[in-house]
């Protein structure tokens, strides 16, 4: 069965998570997918996250825990360990829906041309009860020029070789490099959506954009500010309205009027729900 399924390699960095890794891990684990491999690339973790990762070693394909330089190193030391066919990384605090796998190769044999593929996410709280859905629609460079990430690693997918033409996450960013490497992934490569809930992003105290949030504005501005001038606002006012008609389009009405409803009363970012 495996050998009919494309490899998918997933790629966790870890470090001082341990309140979260295991749930983590089992919504990798218990996806149940046959061509299956999972990494995990910890930064030397003193809070009880080594003993988890040794609990489950014999379902990974590789693991360490030893110093490293941050967020972004880690997920290029598993990133170029990974052979499959697809790649991701989820964080250590966040998580996959079941069936997310099976679904991506439904998606990959649909479509053998594709290098990107995108589905929702939801926010959650430390117990996983959700705190708000966050739908995406066709993921395109200018439109994230102007609104930001419009797709999150969470509920996302990239075909392997795509490292081997635009290279991997700069090690020099520790906030936004993430916003950076989708940049320019979808500078190079048409994405495909998928119009289901595939990840959650958990909101706590303790994750980087919470406790650093001014450095993370900034750094969020200087990666804008590497692809070039800020779009027109006329552009920009077109990109927002194509990707709200496409919202609508997929029988997300509701959730337009919300983030209107939002913007309205000056909430952005996850943090405002």
């Amino acid at each position: 069965m495996s050998g009919e399924l494309p490899k998918i390699s997933v790629v966790t960095p870890s470090f001082n998570q341990a309140e979260f890794l295991e749930r983590t891990i089992k919504s990798v684990l218990d996806q149940g997918y046959p061509n299956l491999e999972y990494i995990i690339i910890d930064g030397g973790s003193t809070d009880g996250s080594v003993d988890i990762i040794r609990k489950y070693q014999s379902q990974l394909a590789y693991w360490v825990s030893e110093s490293d330089k941050g967020q972004s190193h880690a997920i290029n030391k598993g990133l170029h360990r990974a052979t499959g066919d697809w790649v991701a990384w989820q964080n250590s605090d966040d998580i996959y829906y079941p069936g997310v796998f099976s679904r991506l190769a439904q998606v990959t044999n649909k479509n053998p041309g594709a290098k990107l593929i995108v589905g929702n996410m939801m926010l959650i709280d430390t117990n996983d009860r959700i705190l708000r859905d966050i739908r995406y629609v066709w993921p395109c460079h200018k439109a994230m020029l102007v609104e930001g990430m419009l797709l999150a690693n969470q509920a996302c997918f990239w075909r392997r070789e795509v490292h081997q033409e635009i290279g991997w996450m700069d090690e020099d960013l520790h906030f936004s490099f993430d916003y950076e490497w989708f940049l320019r992934l979808t500078k190079h490569y048409e994405g495909i959506h998928v119009n289901r809930f595939w990840g959650a992003l958990r909101l706590h105290g303790e994750a980087k954009l919470s406790k650093w949030p001014e450095k993370a504005c900034l750094e969020h501005a200087m990666v804008r500010l590497r692809y070039g001038p800020e779009v027109p606002s006329w552009e920009a006012n077109l990109y927002r309205a194509y990707r709200l008609g496409q919202l609508v389009a997929s029988g997300a009405v509701w959730y337009v009027i919300r983030g209107i409803l939002r913007r309205l009363k000056g909430k952005q970012g996850y943090d405002s729900y």
